[in-house]
């Protein structure tokens, strides 16, 4: 899966042409620019997740999203969500029933806009707000069939230093999910697979830096906590990602590659699950994003 990322990382920079002012720095946390009004971004965003801890897991996840900016200070966007999941040797009650090899396939759609409040390249500090509603008919983490319809409302501040050479944003966020699964024929004995609505809160919390060390590339670190809860259970659980990222940016597209490795989590474990210090129910161990952006 590493792989297939790296290759289209080399065949962006091949072969994609000749971006713009909504350059996404940072494959996970959003920044606080929006595009030019009457302008238009295609980006294509492809997150690689391996690892459970046991047996064989990996999974793609892919997101085409068209962006228009509608105002100088407002932008909005639709999206494509697809996905692929490999798992073999590995039951988690409630999340991962049985092995599956499920090649690409679309998964879900969303809708979101982003409104800016103060531009970083304007004023002292730059924040917006971003508002999204998507859709899915398919489980992220098993492959099947599932219905979750979610709401995400984000803060984002975003600062210039050194004129524009290092660069900070902070997200906080939050979640608000409802899910119901639909019913699996020949599950084990005992093996729990609700099917009754779920509702889900999440919370999260982003940060990233990143410096310009020669024209066009940028070099940074991004972190990412997570945490969701539910109404019976309450904290469900958590995790924190952090590792590095690299950009470039040309005139008319840009490429961003980061490696998100989880470096502590907890809740809910599976049974028989040896790192205790990490999430690995509803995460992996590490995650790698490719996105690369067009402006036309």
């Amino acid at each position: 899966m590493m792989k297939s990322v790296l290759v289209a990382v080399v065949a962006a920079l091949m072969f994609v042409g000749t971006a713009h002012a909504d350059e996404n720095l940072f494959g996970y946390v959003r920044g606080s620019e929006t595009l030019p009004q009457g302008s238009w971004d295609l980006y294509q965003v492809l997150t690689s997740r391996t690892d459970k801890g046991t047996g064989t897991y990996s999974a793609l996840d892919s997101k085409t999203e068209i962006e228009y900016g509608m105002t100088n200070s407002l932008s909005l966007s639709a999206a494509l969500f697809m996905q692929s999941v490999y798992s073999s040797g590995i039951q988690i009650d409630a999340y991962l029933p049985q092995d599956i090899n499920q090649s690409m396939t679309p998964s879900g759609l969303e809708a979101s806009a982003k409104y800016n409040f103060l531009s970083p390249a304007k004023d002292n500090i730059g924040f917006s707000t971003y508002l999204s509603l998507n859709h899915s008919w398919l489980d992220k983490h098993s492959g099947q069939d599932k219905d979750t319809t979610s709401m995400e409302l984000e803060f984002i501040v975003q600062k210039y230093f050194l004129e524009g050479e290092l660069i900070w944003v902070g997200n906080f966020g939050t979640e608000s999910t409802y899910a119901k699964r639909y019913n699996i024929a020949n599950l084990p004995p005992g093996f729990e697979w609700p099917t009754e609505p779920e509702m889900e809160l999440g919370l999260n919390v982003g940060t990233g830096l990143t410096w310009r060390f020669v024209p066009k590339w940028f070099i940074g670190a991004e972190f990412l906590w997570e945490s969701e809860y539910e109404t019976e259970v309450g904290q469900e659980r958590w995790s924190l990602f952090g590792g590095p990222t690299l950009h470039y940016a040309s005139e008319s597209w840009w490429v961003t590659l980061t490696y998100l490795p989880q470096i502590q989590g907890g809740g809910e474990m599976y049974a028989g699950q040896t790192d205790d210090n990490l999430h690995l129910i509803e995460k992996t161990k590490q995650e790698a994003r490719l996105k690369v952006g067009f402006n036309f």
